[in-house]
C-alpha cells in the first residue's frame, strides 16, 4: 500500500462516520503547490463553498502558495463564504492528511472566521 492510498483509507471512514451524522462538510487537500477547500452540503452532493490558493481574490498579497499563511487564507476565504451561503457548523474532513502544518492553519482560520467544528 502506498501512501496515496493510505491517506484515501483514512479518508474514506471519516467521511462514512461524517455522512451519519448529516451535516455540512468542509473537505480539505492538499498539494504541493496548492490547498483547496470546500464545503458540501448536508446530502454531501452540492458544493455550497469553495476557497483555493488558485484563486486570485485569495493569493493576492500572498509571498506563496505552500504556506501557513496561504493556508490560513484560504481558512478564511471559505468560512466566510459559508456563513455568507447560511452554513453556521460544518464538520472537518481533512482528507486522510494529518492534522498539522497547513492543515491546522487552514482549520483554525475557518474558527477564528465564525465557522463553527
Amino acid at each position: 500500500m502506498n501512501k496515496n492510498e493510505s491517506r484515501l483509507r483514512r479518508a474514506k471512514s471519516t467521511r462514512s462516520h461524517i455522512r451519519k451524522l448529516a451535516v455540512a462538510r468542509l473537505s480539505v487537500h492538499r498539494t504541493g503547490q496548492h490547498l483547496y477547500a470546500q464545503v458540501f452540503d448536508a446530502s454531501g452532493t452540492n458544493v455550497v463553498a469553495a476557497a483555493s490558493t488558485l484563486q486570485k481574490s485569495v493569493a493576492e498579497g500572498l509571498k506563496g502558495t505552500k504556506n501557513l499563511a496561504a493556508a490560513a487564507a484560504v481558512g478564511k476565504a471559505v468560512a466566510e463564504r459559508a456563513k455568507a451561503a447560511g452554513i453556521e457548523s460544518v464538520a472537518f474532513d481533512r482528507s486522510g492528511f494529518r492534522y498539522h502544518g497547513r492543515i491546522k492553519a487552514l482549520a483554525e482560520a475557518a474558527r477564528e472566521a465564525g465557522l463553527k467544528f
